[in-house]
């Protein structure tokens, strides 16, 4: 994992401050495609992963506090609170001191039912162990079969001892990038673009294992249409080279990498993980 230090200090201060909650709250977004290739399923690649000034942390809606609350914990390490938008509660980037840099963690949470209360009221907030949290659809499928990995010095990680974090798990992460396609504008769904290719060759020797956890684990609790939707982007994302492709392949700075290399890892390993499962 490539880095000058700076960004992985700054992780590492979130993680000591979610330590009571490592066994239910997830790392999605940006970071997890960076954890991802710690993970011992993980090939070494000779590129450096897709890096971003934010952390996403996933939060069940059942999740348990005790004691602290997590936005306590994160002032003990230097985070502070910032308030955006006119939703109510306001959505909140948790920054930490500018001494320290640019980096903030943001917390997401799953979207129950409707996107609106009665009344109109947006239900795009919630408040959520002490930070606030943005409801999102199809994040509840980041949450489920997550993987682990493990976070030390060795690592790069200056914490005390090793922490056991939750990561997306790369089917997941793969298909809710697909799932959320036509709500992103053209920059983001060519970025998520190059994050599917990423990682189908960060785990492409382990395909198998991923279309077994797509299957057994992720799959059956989808709605029927959202796995179906999953199932056909080897040929409506992937089919042909698209504007997305093109700009993904433009993105991928440092790398001789084609659009039409984009198109066929990504048909490929979308076709090996999401076949259809007869479910």
């Amino acid at each position: 994992m490539t880095s000058t230090g700076a960004d992985l200090q700054a992780f590492a201060l979130l993680i000591e401050s979610l330590t009571p909650w490592l066994d239910q709250v997830v790392i999605i977004g940006g970071w997890a495609h960076r954890l991802h290739r710690i993970h011992p399923a993980a090939q070494t690649l000779d590129y450096a992963p897709l890096t971003t000034l934010d952390a996403d942390v996933a939060l069940p809606i059942e999740l348990k506090v005790e004691g602290q609350d997590i936005y306590q914990r994160l002032q003990t390490n230097g985070f502070q609170a910032q308030f955006l938008g006119e939703h109510k509660p306001p959505s909140t980037h948790y920054h930490l001191t500018a001494e320290r840099g640019e980096f903030y963690a943001e917390f997401l949470t799953p979207l129950v039912g409707s996107a609106h209360e009665r009344g109109g009221k947006s239900k795009g907030t919630t408040q959520l162990g002490g930070v606030v949290s943005q409801s999102l659809r199809h994040l509840e499928l980041l949450l489920r079969a997550p993987w682990t990995v493990i976070l030390s010095r060795a690592s790069g990680f200056p914490l005390e001892g090793e922490k056991s974090i939750l990561v997306a798990n790369p089917a997941s992460f793969i298909s809710q990038k697909i799932l959320i396609q036509r709500k992103r504008n053209r920059e983001e769904r060519a970025k998520d673009t190059l994050y599917i290719h990423d990682t189908l060759e960060t785990f492409g020797t382990g395909l198998a294992t991923l279309q077994a956890d797509w299957q057994e684990k992720i799959a059956p609790q989808l709605h029927t249409k959202a796995r179906r939707q999953g199932e056909a982007a080897r040929e409506t994302l992937f089919g042909q080279v698209t504007d997305e492709v093109r700009e993904a392949s433009r993105m991928a700075q440092g790398r001789t990498l084609s659009p039409e290399r984009i198109r066929e890892v990504c048909a490929f390993g979308i076709g090996q993980i999401f076949r259809s499962s007869g479910i």
